[in-house]
């Protein structure tokens, strides 16, 4: 193949997905080329109301003045320089990380599935530290998603994520939700901890009851366990409080945070308690962009928002509305939709016909969903999303239904 050729073939473009990018999603057929607030706009100036925020990503919007300015200001400083050096932004950010929530300590990574293998390698360190290597185990969840590294998603334990990757990662003893007396008798000699989703995303936006999570709390003291918490999805702000489980009052050991903490910038972590992280010493961990300058001074943008007066409260009211206006068209659309789920702007509806029937239908009428597990639609609209917002959002969602039951 010629110069020329190569250069004519990279400047194709396809009507749909193009054949060079692994076809590893199932993507709708749209491509946006800039963002305002809530909404996506296309190159031809289509707009779409986005109450998919990047799956739970895009906590302040799109093209937030505050986050494009810290950005640029920093890209003309230092973008990276690796963690072989002290990062000043991120230092800041982990202190108060650890200042807002039970943390200690933080460990900087790229995404949800790091922090959570991160969490995982945390807890397995921590009876290492301890002089029990032979406790490696760790309890989850039937429902759960946890990433999708070879750890991650045997630690999820879904055939569909494992079919196909060779044995799962040897270590996970799988329980089904809510279910106590099945936790404890899964504890043996070789537990080394239970991790669990306080709100499961990913699963069917499940909310965890707070007296299960409190009964996990006084396994893992009764059985020298330590409890891990994944809030990728439902930490920073996404249920009304910067973490899930603060509605039930129970502390985590340690705790995987990404998504919203980055607002669009790719960053994760992993939080724990100064005992928990004992065993994670110079060499056991690492990640070469994890925390970079540039991660650093958006997360930092991010958290001043949210810790804001109000912020957190107005995400809750938002939430309530949400839930509200679901419920009413629950009511109006019985045959299509079977129950309202959810925690703040976190929320879901577990609807009859395929969900992803519905996420077309939404998106013909301007509104961008997605789906989850259990057949359930999520509505993930950024934390500042305005009223007005959240009722053209659900107008458009009442005519998505109408449009999919009358094709039915």
């Amino acid at each position: 193949m010629t110069t020329s050729d190569q250069a004519s073939k990279s400047q194709t473009h396809h009507a749909g997905p193009s054949p060079f990018v692994m076809a590893t999603y199932a993507r709708q057929n749209l491509v946006f080329e800039r963002g305002e607030g809530s909404w996506l706009i296309t190159p031809e100036n289509q707009r779409f109301l986005d109450f998919a925020g990047g799956v739970a990503v895009n906590a302040l919007g799109h093209a937030h003045p505050r986050m494009v300015a810290a950005l640029s200001e920093q890209a003309g400083k230092v973008w990276h320089t690796s963690n072989l050096y002290r990062i000043a932004g991120q230092e800041r950010l982990a202190e108060r990380l650890c200042a807002h929530s039970f943390a200690e300590r933080a460990f900087f990574c790229n995404s949800g599935a790091e922090a959570c293998e991160g969490v995982i390698k945390l807890v397995r360190r921590y009876h290492f530290a301890n002089g029990a290597p032979e406790r490696y185990r760790i309890i989850t969840f039937e429902g759960a998603f946890h990433g999708r590294t070879l750890a991650t998603i045997s630690a999820t334990g879904n055939a569909k994520y494992l079919e196909g990757f060779g044995p799962p990662v040897e270590g996970f003893d799988h329980v089904a939700l809510g279910d106590v007396a099945a936790v404890e008798a899964a504890i043996g000699p070789e537990t080394a901890g239970i991790m669990i989703e306080p709100v499961q995303g990913e699963g069917g936006v499940r909310v965890i009851p707070g007296d299960f999570l409190k009964a996990l709390r006084a396994l893992c003291d009764k059985h020298g366990l330590l409890l891990a918490f994944d809030e990728v999805q439902s930490g920073m702000g996404r249920t009304g409080r910067l973490f899930a489980h603060e509605w039930a009052g129970v502390v985590p050991d340690v705790m995987a945070v990404a998504k919203g903490i980055g607002g669009g910038f790719p960053t994760g972590a992993f939080l724990a308690t100064a005992e928990a992280a004992k065993g994670m010493t110079a060499g056991t961990h690492g990640s070469t962009f994890g925390g970079n300058p540039l991660a650093a001074a958006v997360g930092n943008v991010v958290l001043d928002v949210l810790l804001e007066p109000g912020f957190l409260e107005n995400v809750e009211q938002a939430g309530l509305r949400l839930k509200q206006g679901l419920a009413r068209i629950k009511d109006e659309h019985a045959g299509l939709v079977e129950e309202v789920r959810g925690a703040g702007l976190l929320t879901g509806i577990r609807l009859k016909p395929p969900a992803g029937d519905v996420v077309a239908a939404c998106a013909a009428e301007g509104l961008l969903t997605v789906g989850a597990g259990d057949n359930v639609l999520r509505m993930l609209p950024p934390l500042n999303v305005l009223d007005p917002e959240i009722g053209e959002a659900l107008d458009m969602l009442s005519r998505a239904l109408a449009r999919v039951g009358g094709s039915s």
